[in-house]
């Protein structure tokens, strides 16, 4: 009896080594999906419960964007990805940060609306959070996984709720919830996103409007592709360093998040690039200059928080 419980805690002792040298490899992973990278976006409606519904068309696009680690820390990554379009034309894209055995994240509602959801520490043991923001930095959802390295192979999956994508953000209105299972490959040429959602109208009840499935494909090319993205950049991160810090305080002090789509018709990233051209090339920010910008942001961030 007393050798089993001895072999037992042989075995115990060895789990905090296990989990570190995984955290490890994870942290390999997540920075895989940095570089200059060309994409593909791929979506396609696959089922609806209505035999009445009209599937929407497939979605094909591509781009390229430049993904780059601007904040790490001992249990957070933060990545900035920049589009290219063009030969010159730079535009800040969406943002991901990897939390790492964190105890809260938001969880999105419905229009608009996030509420802070709180765990306890077994809950995320050896997980990591993804945060994924708008391009002005603003929520967009946020899911839960572990990092999965087998056979070679390294993936993270989760599934969370999520408001309408870009690209159905202002053309649709028969749902307003998209349920996403993500999938995050890591491959020898990029990483691949795997998506199976469910488009879902919430109120009273749940109606599943329609399924989906997505795939966007990043294949790694040459740094210097992405050179005006990388000049943009030095330009432009004391800025949007600001802005982050003041979203930081915002979600730090309130449980629920929640904003208009627009005011005065015009949506909230038209104010934050505005504010970035405004300030764009600061360097050697004075605490004069950083209160008056940030009293700038968080006026514009007030302006569109609903009462």
């Amino acid at each position: 009896m007393n050798s089993i419980f001895f072999k037992f805690l042989f075995l115990l002792s060895f789990i905090p080594f296990l989990l570190l040298s995984n955290k490890k490899k994870d942290i390999q992973a997540i920075k895989g999906m940095c570089g200059c990278m060309d994409i593909k976006f791929q979506f396609a409606e696959t089922f609806s419960p209505d035999k009445e519904y009209k599937f929407y068309e497939n979605y094909n696009s591509g781009g390229r964007e430049l993904a780059f680690v601007v904040e790490e820390t001992k249990d957070k990554i933060v990545i900035q990805h920049l589009l290219v379009v063009g030969k010159e034309m730079v535009i800040k894209h969406w943002r991901q940060d990897w939390i790492y055995q964190t105890e809260s994240m938001l969880s999105y509602d419905k229009e608009e609306r996030w509420v802070k959801k709180n765990y306890n520490r077994e809950e995320t043991k050896g997980k990591w959070i993804q945060k994924v923001y708008q391009v002005d930095d603003s929520p967009r959802y946020e899911g839960m996984g572990s990092w999965v390295h087998v056979d070679g192979k390294s993936y993270w999956e989760s599934t969370t709720d999520a408001p309408l994508p870009r690209r159905e953000y202002s053309k649709r209105k028969d749902y307003n919830v998209l349920s996403r299972r993500n999938r995050h490959n890591i491959t020898d040429f990029g990483w691949v996103h795997e998506q199976d959602n469910l488009k879902i109208l919430r109120g009273e009840n749940i109606k599943l409007i329609a399924e989906e499935k997505g795939k966007n494909t990043y294949v790694k090319v040459g740094m210097e592709k992405c050179e005006p993205a990388i000049k943009w950049w030095d330009k432009n991160q004391n800025f949007w360093s600001i802005v982050r810090k003041n979203w930081d305080n915002y979600f730090e002090e309130n449980e629920i998040i929640s904003f208009h789509k627009s005011v005065n018709k015009q949506p909230m990233f038209n104010g934050f690039f505005a504010l970035g051209k405004k300030y764009e090339g600061l360097n050697n920010v004075s605490e004069k200059q950083y209160k008056e910008i940030n009293d700038e942001i968080n006026n514009h961030i007030s302006s569109f928080i609903k009462p």
